[in-house]
């Protein structure tokens, strides 16, 4: 099944694909942000390395564990005819209640039917004071309205 946008993009589809995969890393379902991957699409998180849909279902599953009120903004940073290069940044706490923001770098890869089989994200965590957070809608999608990366100075 299909998932538009389709490659080749353009600068205007290649931003819709980021911010759709935005809303669904912000909506902490693990099933259904594996479906926007193909079924043997290949990861890299950080040191680990997995593939699959089912490997992604549980990896992601792990992490929303123990990363409390994620809240995310990715920005399309360059683009090609089928991949993508992202920049983001996240803030979480953790079981004993010390704020994070994460930020990082993905680079994209898609088949023709727009499902992403390849994803490389490098990520560092710098501790944040509750204070200093920046993304403070409730849990879920981003508001239109709220600020991205670049308006925030990240």
């Amino acid at each position: 099944m299909a998932r538009p946008p389709l490659p080749p993009f353009t600068r205007e589809t290649a931003a819709e694909k980021v911010r759709l995969a935005e809303d669904a890393w912000n909506s902490r379902a693990p099933e259904l942000v594996a479906l926007a991957y193909t079924p043997d699409s290949q990861w890299r998180n950080r040191a680990e390395m997995f593939e699959g849909r089912p490997a992604i279902v549980r990896f992601l599953s792990r992490k929303w564990a123990r990363e409390h009120e994620y809240r995310l903004i990715k920005e399309l940073w360059s683009f090609s005819e089928a991949r993508i290069a992202v920049r983001f940044a996240y803030e979480w706490r953790d079981e004993g209640g010390r704020w994070f923001r994460s930020y990082g770098n993905e680079n994209w890869d898609f088949a023709g039917d727009g499902l992403m089989r390849r994803r490389i994200a490098s990520i560092n965590d710098q501790p944040i004071a509750e204070s200093e957070r920046l993304m403070r809608w409730p849990q879920g999608r981003r508001p239109d309205d709220h600020p991205g990366l670049s308006e925030l100075g990240l």
